[in-house]
């Protein structure tokens, strides 16, 4: 995920973080031989950051909400798109129309793409977070945006570090998704967010909250850390983040439903508002 390394007072975005047809020259596979359980292959433009475990782990929690109780046509909107494979995921299930933002063009660019070889529809608008599609509403909105702490709140204009970079506690970019995406739901409509519980999780549930949201953690996975955490591995202990020594993170996907749904709710959505830190079960995560 990209994001406007200083947005105006309420503004920001993102940048990446079977293929039916051979890639064009400067694309990359992603997800044969990682040993990911991904939904799909993926193509990305140089500079595009690569799918990661949090993707599919958002993506397994998109199709279940797709596809679980009665069809029905949704408005699924993602914040970031990077790569666009958790767009092109929801624009496979029958019913669905997608539309993806990034500030990226090279990530539109491959969100298209990856849409494209596979027969399927995705909308693709630029610009920072929700302001390409304020005014709309839409019944799924979906993010991954950038968490990992970094070493100042000053987001990076350039790199690929746009792609992970989310300030000292890692959610300079996370807190505004919580604060746009409420005004972007309608009646009914569910915010998937994906980040680590270094993070915090009672501050995203704390804050969705606030907007009157029923607000619950509906998947958890734990994994070793990536190149990225490993090299911030001191500067996470210096904080109090991770115990010395401990070289694995949590991954969480936040569920956040606006009131208003009509028709009897699904077991899962009667437990919504209830945060659950620490439930019994855990699913494995989709990149071992």
């Amino acid at each position: 995920m990209t994001v406007a390394a200083r947005p105006a007072a309420g503004a920001a975005s993102a940048e990446g973080r079977g293929v039916g047809r051979r890639p064009q020259p400067g694309t990359e596979l992603a997800g044969r031989s990682t040993g990911a359980r991904a939904h799909l292959s993926v193509v990305r433009l140089p500079g595009v950051y690569p799918v990661q475990r949090d993707t599919w782990l958002l993506a397994d929690v998109v199709r279940r909400e797709l596809t679980d109780g009665p069809a029905s046509s949704s408005r699924v909107l993602e914040l970031g798109a990077g790569t666009g494979a958790v767009s092109a995921v929801a624009a496979g299930i029958a019913g669905s129309r997608v539309t993806a933002v990034d500030l990226s063009r090279r990530a539109l660019a491959s969100t298209w793409l990856n849409a494209h070889l596979r027969g399927r529809r995705v909308r693709v608008r630029r610009g920072d977070l929700g302001r390409p599609v304020a005014g709309e509403r839409f019944d799924v909105i979906v993010s991954n945006p950038p968490y990992v702490p970094a070493p100042t709140d000053r987001l990076p204009e350039h790199g690929a570090a746009r792609a992970w970079d989310g300030g000292r506690d890692g959610r300079v970019v996370l807190d505004r998704v919580c604060d746009q995406a409420p005004a972007l739901l309608a009646p009914g409509g569910r915010l998937l967010l994906v980040h680590s519980a270094l993070n915090g999780v009672d501050e995203t549930v704390r804050r969705l909250a606030a907007d009157g949201l029923a607000v619950d953690v509906v998947a958890r996975c734990t994994h070793p850390f990536g190149p990225v955490l490993t090299a911030r591995a001191a500067l996470l202990e210096d904080r109090g983040l991770v115990a010395p020594g401990v070289r694995t993170e949590e991954l969480v996907v936040v569920r956040a439903r606006r009131p208003g749904v009509t028709g009897p709710p699904r077991e899962d959505d009667r437990r919504a508002g209830e945060h659950r830190s620490r439930p019994s079960g855990r699913s494995p995560c989709p990149i071992t």
